[in-house]
């Protein structure tokens, strides 16, 4: 694990390079959300970026996240988004776990949620595969409308999230960060819904999602370090 001095340093440099990207797109640096994903990190290092200045914080697995949050239950503000895969299994523990579940892609994750969310609909993303790559999970973009359309009464849906294929470079993501922008706008057209979300970018191509209009940002190796093996 770094140590807290390293990961705050870290952070703010991170910091500047979301503000800078933001006003190349014409827009303020509070439009973009700064997301720590902690997967596989300790509960320390988590500690170390909040005291930091760090609020959200990403996780893949729902077991690993709530392990967390019990640890660090001192904590006032601290926000969690689920970020990975979410099997229907798990709806029960996740739907009053976190704050923003970045991964649906299936109408039975939406049902599966509605049932254990009994006061208000869980927020959510709809993670999109633009890469159609069997290995990642995701809606194909020409099914996004469909799935929209039959969760929206069950779950509250607030824009789109996508990982796009692996890259040589950050510029090498843009095409697929502007098609989710476009996916977006036009959804948001025709739903109704404003569907203001985008999540997309991470830490070899976070700036270059927030010129093609990320809101959210999902960061960990650059904030954290690589996982501890």
């Amino acid at each position: 694990m770094l140590s807290p001095e390293e990961i705050a340093a870290r952070l703010a440099g991170v910091r500047q390079r979301i503000s800078r990207a933001a006003l190349r797109s014409q827009r303020p640096p509070e439009a973009v959300n700064l997301l720590v994903a902690s997967k596989g990190q300790p509960a320390e290092a988590i500690r170390a970026a909040y005291e930091a200045g760090a609020r959200c914080f990403g996780e893949n697995y729902v077991q690993e996240a709530l392990a967390k949050r019990a640890n660090l239950a001192d904590l006032t503000n601290i926000r969690w988004h689920m970020i990975g895969h979410l099997q229907t299994n798990k709806a029960k523990l996740a739907a009053n776990s976190f704050e923003l579940i970045q991964s649906l892609d299936c109408e039975a994750l939406a049902r599966a949620l509605s049932r254990h969310r009994k006061d208000t609909p869980c927020a959510v993303l709809v993670e999109v595969n633009l890469g159609g790559e069997a290995t990642k999970s995701g809606v194909p973009p020409g099914q996004v409308e469909h799935l929209i359309d039959a969760v929206r009464n069950l779950v509250d849906v607030r824009g789109l999230m996508t990982i796009p294929p692996p890259a040589a470079n950050g510029e090498q993501s843009r095409g697929f960060f502007a098609e989710l922008r476009e996916l977006r706008d036009r959804l948001s057209s025709a739903s109704g819904l404003s569907l203001t979300e985008l999540s997309m970018g991470m830490t070899d191509d976070f700036e270059v999602a927030i010129e093609e209009g990320a809101t959210i940002v999902r960061i960990g190796r650059a904030i954290l370090g690589e996982r501890p093996s």
